[in-house]
């Protein structure tokens, strides 16, 4: 794979491509993204080793998004097997993929004791007071107003932030580049790196998106009179834009990396801004 340096503006197209192309195949990808729900419910359920499950097969299933967007480009119906297909690639890849898993499941796992120790369970302490039907605003108040909690709120997002900049292309980098584990994890710290101003405005549009939404969906509730319409109206809200988002990592990687290999060219035109 050939490494490209694209313009701030290509985040907003990165965006809108992943619009375009969920709108071409909305129930596909409606689809994919309940499989992907499923999978997720379905290790929890599993004491123990469920979590650390997940957390290993978390790099394979953003790599199952984008080859699933790689097939809706193809004229292809985007199908559940695209989360089984990296591991049918071959020893050496899937050798690659096992260890990024558990890589990124280790250090997610450090993480969350870092955070943990840093708050000293004032998040738990938190959600155990909103779980809890019978707690007073002062309750809750209490909870927030805790110094550690935005201690712990800070580590957990500012690591799992730094912690998603190899793991970004790495998976796709195996599966299209059959590029090794370590070498991934480099090559797409550097292309993040690289192309860091395009990547910010991709947060930053999607954090746009996100606000707007919720303030929407909120001031609907309050129009309609309704508050408990919120709740009901946020959930399909939620799953929409988080399929869109997912929808989108293809074109980061097709825009960043290009085939040397004109035989066989990523990304394809219609990933181009």
């Amino acid at each position: 794979m050939r490494l490209q340096t694209v313009p701030a503006a290509t985040g907003l197209a990165w965006m809108r491509q992943g619009w375009r192309v969920f709108a071409k195949q909305p129930l596909a990808f409606s689809g994919l993204f309940a499989a992907f729900l499923f999978a997720i419910f379905a290790l929890t359920l599993l004491p123990l080793i469920g979590s650390l499950l997940l957390l290993t097969l978390l790099p394979l299933g953003s790599l199952g998004f984008m080859l699933g967007t790689h097939d809706a480009l193809q004229g292809r119906l985007p199908l559940p097997r695209v989360f089984l297909e990296p591991l049918r690639q071959g020893p050496t890849r899937l050798r690659a993929m096992i260890v990024l898993g558990v890589v990124y499941a280790v250090a997610s796992v450090l993480i969350i004791n870092v955070a943990e120790w840093a708050d000293g369970g004032a998040l738990d302490q938190l959600m155990e007071v909103l779980a809890d039907g019978k707690a007073t605003p002062a309750d809750v108040s209490e909870r927030l107003g805790d110094p550690r909690l935005a201690l712990g709120l800070v580590l957990r997002f500012g690591l799992a932030g730094l912690l998603a900049i190899p793991f970004w292309h790495a998976p796709a980098l195996v599966h299209w580049g059959a590029q090794g584990a370590a070498q991934s994890l480099f090559s797409s710290t550097v292309a993040i790196w690289r192309n860091r101003s395009a990547f910010l405005v991709f947060a930053l549009g999607w954090a746009a998106v996100v606000l707007t939404t919720g303030a929407a969906v909120n001031l609907l509730g309050v129009l309609l009179g309704h508050p408990q319409l919120i709740a009901v109206l946020a959930m399909p809200a939620s799953l929409l834009l988080s399929t869109v988002f997912y929808t989108s990592l293809y074109f980061s990687f097709a825009d960043c990396f290009a085939a040397r290999d004109a035989a066989e060219p990523l990304p394809p035109d219609e990933s181009q801004p």
